[in-house]
């Protein structure tokens, strides 16, 4: 079990998979006012900056669950340098479907909502996992202005315009789901950039090393192709942020 191999390439020096910087990562635990001891769930963990500096700066205990087996041992070193090992866990595993023992008081999947199908259904899963009168995390993108032709749109790695919705009309559909919006940490340009320019790097230096793997004329294409995408699509149209929701 793991994920496409390519992603395990790009993104393999990144302590965070998404555009969050660890500044915005830091501003998200200080707005939910975590308090010590708070357990949380993160499925889709990653590399696990998110339960190692929360548990560092805020005391808190979790278990993060993700696919990448790259990524889960990076975790888990990371617990160990922060000297939070044994306040956090991280499972190579599936989580879709995933629902902790115990119930957490936050409850996150933080940039992989196709773990329940979208938006809707990882909500209904994270719900499983949540105390009563706990927050749910979501981050998902959106778009910061429509994008004027499909072509853009899958610049921005969408299929399609419709798969995104402008923010007051995201915003609006965790009402529809019956939930309260009470907290929202958006990324920022810079933001974009270290998300993306970051693996540009790391996909030169791999190609230098690896100049014969079976992966590599994929990764000089992505090298080559993707400042210019990142510049024209995502940088300019495509927002992403991390939402706290408490249902009604």
């Amino acid at each position: 079990m793991d994920i496409p191999r390519i992603f395990n390439i790009t993104e393999s020096a990144h302590r965070i998979h998404n555009p969050f910087t660890p500044e915005k990562l830091a501003t998200l635990g200080a707005a939910l006012r975590l308090e010590r001891g708070t357990r949380v769930l993160d499925l889709g963990s990653g590399s696990g900056e998110m339960l190692c500096t929360w548990a560092r700066d805020y005391g808190i205990i979790g278990t993060g669950i993700d696919m990448s087996q790259l990524f889960t041992e990076q975790a888990k070193l990371r617990a160990k340098e922060l000297g939070v090992a044994d306040q956090v866990k991280f499972i190579h595993g599936d989580a879709a479907g995933y629902v902790s023992d115990g119930k957490a008081g936050v409850a996150a999947c933080v940039g992989a909502t196709w773990i329940g199908g979208g938006v809707a259904g990882t909500i209904e899963l994270l719900a499983k996992s949540l105390r009563t009168g706990g927050i749910i995390l979501i981050g998902e993108p959106y778009w910061r202005r429509l994008p004027p032709t499909e072509g853009i749109a899958k610049g921005c790695l969408a299929d399609s315009i419709s798969e995104f919705l402008l923010l007051p009309r995201l915003l609006a559909s965790f009402g529809q789901l019956d939930y309260d919006v009470v907290e929202m940490v958006l990324a920022d340009q810079d933001g974009w950039d270290r998300y993306e320019a970051a693996k540009w790097l790391t996909m030169r230096r791999w190609l230098e090393a690896n100049p014969n793997d079976e992966l590599a004329k994929d990764v000089r294409a992505k090298l080559t192709s993707d400042p210019e995408r990142h510049a024209a699509c995502t940088r300019e149209y495509l927002g992403w942020g991390v939402f706290a929701l408490m249902a009604r």
